[in-house]
């Protein structure tokens, strides 16, 4: 039976020449089954942090157009190369940016959203059993011009096309073999996740876990898209990303996720008034800045203070506009504290299990690590700690709700 299937590689799956060869033999092992191929990359290796690199070299301030534009040749090029190397293994296909094949974006430079996406170009190109390679990561938005779509973006642009071009299956070839407990990296007894649901990843990929993009699972689970996360470097299963169903909730936790690239931003002496923290938000969101974690202390004087975190790499920007603000209404002092790390736990049990806050906050108390701010959702609690006490504090978590390899 033939499939139309979408593939996205990741950058360590096509880090160098001898890679991306390998990718092109897995791709024609599938196009030779008969099988309609849609293949997303990504930019080698750690071609995106070179750009960026490159970019801080010019200037401290990069134009955000001019930021994209740059960022946008690093999928190009591997593009264009896979497609050389499945000539080369005499399997017909042709490579496209994301503007040619029609993915209309907003204007939001750096971290665009898609609008649309015109499928006509890649089905023309199916229907002459071509293997149809997309740039990913990249759009144009209404003025033509190039956007990209945030770390990770890659996802994205996969889960979408699979959603518009109704694929049969999405696959997401990366450097690990799927999605585990832990990053193996900080716990060696992490275990692979053989089935996970929307919600929980999610919640793992907003709050650190590096296997996909949070938005691209944002999209696959408003549409019910199954993707399979598995490795480029061996053909064994991966972890299928899913609808809940009831046996999910027999797990209490799913994964234990640690989070190192956010700032703490600290606002001191705040007019006690209406309006202000509303103020103090909409000027960050004009700005394009997330905000994570909200604490706000309430006194019996006139100020108080607000503490909240947003992405590290937003956090100088965010301080200038915070500066400026606090000049024109009063708060006394902006500080940021970039040595903090956010450390969660997840898993749908929660929902019908009590007590997880409180053995997390008991495991990490008898351990003496200091807890600095608390979120929860209906299916996470998250905690910011100091970054050196962070790998410790995974590792405790872990072992205490018992994650590791069964043995």
């Amino acid at each position: 039976m033939s499939l139309l299937i979408v593939q996205k590689y990741g950058g360590s799956s096509v880090a160098s020449p001898e890679r991306i060869k390998r990718v092109a033999e897995r791709v024609k092992r599938t196009w030779v089954k008969g099988h309609s191929l849609v293949v997303v990359v990504s930019a080698l290796g750690d071609t995106t942090d070179e750009l960026l690199e490159l970019s801080k070299r010019m200037t401290r301030r990069p134009s955000r157009r001019e930021l994209d534009m740059l960022m946008s040749t690093g999928e190009q090029i591997s593009m264009s190369l896979l497609a050389m190397a499945l000539h080369e293994l005499r399997c017909d296909a042709i490579s496209f940016t994301g503007g040619q094949v029609g993915i209309v974006t907003d204007s939001s430079y750096t971290r665009a959203r898609i609008l649309d996406i015109s499928t006509h170009r890649i089905r023309e190109e199916l229907k002459k059993k071509k293997v149809v390679i997309v740039a990913g990561f990249q759009g144009i938005n209404p003025q033509n011009e190039i956007t990209t779509l945030g770390r990770g973006g890659s996802d994205l642009t996969a889960v979408a096309l699979a959603k518009a071009l109704r694929a049969d299956a999405c696959e997401i070839y990366t450097d690990v073999e799927g999605v585990f407990t832990t990053d193996p990296r900080i716990v060696k007894e992490a275990r692979k996740i053989e089935k996970i649901s929307y919600e929980e990843m999610l919640e793992l990929a907003s709050s650190g876990t590096q296997v996909m993009q949070s938005r691209s699972i944002e999209v696959a689970g408003k549409y019910g898209i199954p993707i399979h996360v598995r490795s480029s470097f061996t053909n064994h299963q991966g972890t299928w990303i899913v609808k809940e169903d009831r046996s999910m909730e027999d797990v209490l936790i799913r994964g234990v996720s640690l989070n190192k690239d956010e700032a703490k931003l600290t606002l001191s002496g705040v007019p006690n008034r209406p309006g202000v923290a509303a103020t103090v938000f909409k000027t960050l969101a004009q700005r394009g800045i997330n905000v994570d974690m909200i604490i706000q202390n309430i006194g019996k004087s006139t100020n108080t203070d607000i503490s909240f975190t947003v992405p590290k790499a937003d956090s100088d920007l965010a301080v200038r506009c915070l500066e400026k603000l606090a000049k024109r209404i009063g708060i006394k002092g902006v500080s940021q504290d970039a040595g903090i790390a956010k450390v969660s736990v997840v898993g749908i049990g929660m929902r019908s299990h009590a007590g997880v806050a409180a053995a997390m906050f008991d495991v990490l108390g008898k351990n003496k690590i200091n807890i600095e701010m608390i979120s929860t959702s209906e299916i996470k609690i998250s905690c910011v700690v100091k970054k050196k006490d962070a790998e410790k504090a995974v590792r405790l978590l872990h072992r205490h709700f018992k994650l590791g390899k069964r043995k």
